[in-house]
């Protein structure tokens, strides 16, 4: 089985029965009127940071003394127009740490509400890369590609896509695909402080003490050749 159809959309059906006070699975003979919602299973993983953004958002009442609609709720009565303005105002007037000032702004604006919810992401992530292929449709088949031979790697790799970027993860991002221009796109590895060789490039990731420390340029699909397959084989093995 190959990795697109390990985690090629299927479809699985949730049957509610309307029966008062009770909705519970049941075969299709029941007697009851019944809905079936179909579900589509997403090519994509949940991004990590959406674990991490439920958590603050549950612990932000008893840190700070308000819920996170209850910060909502104040910005937009109390607080300064723009978000620029906001995340200050969130730090020196009720002093809120730096992240949860940024966050709290950013929702206040309207942005940033897929990180909230698993679902909700999954479903912001299919727009994400429909956005980032937008007048580059010619390097989607490259993407597809790409997609194709890092999710391959192992059942546990995940692909979770940003708004500019779709990186790969195992324990940690261990690659990303970006498509940098209109016609390139640049399969980024994490290498850490290996010399880069043949077509290797060193971003000077590991200085800045980013994932990211290397990179290849992809332009065609013949250019995915055995050199970008081991280099993504040696980020995955060395992600443990």
């Amino acid at each position: 089985m190959d990795a697109l159809t390990r985690h090629r959309p299927y479809f699985a059906f949730t049957i509610t029965l309307h029966h008062p006070g009770r909705t519970c699975p049941a075969p299709l003979s029941s007697r009851y009127t019944r809905s079936v919602v179909a579900t589509a299973k997403s090519l994509y993983g949940v991004h990590p940071s959406v674990a991490m953004t439920r958590q603050w958002a549950a612990s932000l009442k008893e840190k700070t003394g308000r819920s996170l609609e209850e910060w909502l709720k104040l910005v937009k009565k109390s607080g300064p127009p723009t978000e620029k303005e906001r995340r200050a105002w969130l730090k020196t007037e009720h002093g809120l740490p730096t992240m949860s000032a940024w966050r709290i702004a950013e929702r206040a604006d309207g942005k940033g509400g897929e990180m909230g919810d698993p679902e909700t992401y999954l479903r912001a992530a299919e727009r994400f890369v429909v956005a980032m292929f937008t007048g580059k449709a010619a390097l989607r088949p490259i993407y597809d590609a790409l997609l194709k031979l890092g999710l391959g790697l192992g059942n546990d790799v995940k692909a979770c896509p940003c708004q500019t970027m779709v990186p790969l993860y195992r324990q940690h991002v261990f690659a990303q695909i970006k498509p940098t221009t209109r016609t390139r796109i640049d399969l980024g590895f994490a290498l850490g402080a290996r010399p880069a060789e043949g077509r290797l490039i060193d971003t000077g990731g590991y200085a800045k003490k980013d994932r990211i420390t290397h990179r290849i340029p992809i332009s065609s699909l013949a250019e995915i050749d055995d050199e970008v397959k081991q280099w993504l084989r040696t980020a995955f093995e060395e992600d443990r």
